[in-house]
């Protein structure tokens, strides 16, 4: 599928011969799909507007726009790349290799929508992918995605209540505990495609002997 396009099809369509699965090939997709999501949620998750912002002066409203982006790469980026490597490196502890790829497609489709200005934006910006396993296992690996968010709401819970950061950090926390909260129960619905979906049918293969 088209959104799926991974680096294995970019670098063949360039003709250039690298290893696909080779890890500083995983780094550079993360980076790449950090940027790309910055930019697309960084009117979404708006870094707070420094004092005496006068939006008519160009110079200070590029600064802005720079300060947005860089907010929403720290506030939506961790949420999902922790997400990805909790499912790689549960999978690696069962001795099942993993492998993460950004979704080009996705992100080019994400990055249209943002352009086109379209309020509700729904993409995959990546995802790992692993060989076929007992359902058990595979249930194991899907739920470990969604329990990084937990554990990111729960961290981002506490540091706010228990002011562990300078207050600069705060704006930060705030989106991340509202990001992961969400994705959290996201990831936990039974829908097809997302993690919930293979939780769930793992277990019920599970007990129910299928």
């Amino acid at each position: 599928m088209v959104f799926f396009t991974t680096r294995a099809e970019v670098l063949g369509l360039l003709g250039i011969n690298l290893p696909p699965d080779a890890f500083y090939l995983e780094i550079l997709d993360i980076v790449i799909m950090s940027l790309a999501v910055g930019f697309i949620f960084k009117d979404m998750f708006r870094a707070p507007a420094p004092a005496g912002y006068d939006p008519i002066r160009e110079i200070t409203q590029r600064s802005l726009n720079k300060q947005n982006l860089k907010f929403a790469i720290m506030a939506v980026a961790p949420a999902i790349v922790l997400h990805e490597m909790a499912h790689k490196f549960v999978a690696i502890a069962y001795g099942i290799p993993a492998t993460f790829y950004a979704a080009y497609g996705w992100l080019l489709f994400g990055i249209l929508i943002k352009m086109l200005g379209v309020g509700f934006i729904f993409f995959v910006p990546g995802f790992v992918s692993l060989s076929p396993t007992d359902p058990l296992t595979g249930a194991v690996i899907a739920l470990a995605g969604p329990f990084m968010h937990l554990v990111l709401w729960l961290f981002s819970r506490y540091a706010l209540s228990h002011n562990l950061f300078d207050k600069k950090y705060t704006p930060v926390l705030v989106a991340s505990r509202y990001i992961n909260g969400f994705l959290l129960i996201l990831n936990l619905l039974p829908i097809p495609g997302i993690d919930g979906w293979h939780v769930y049918q793992g277990l019920w293969q599970v007990f129910s002997g299928i």
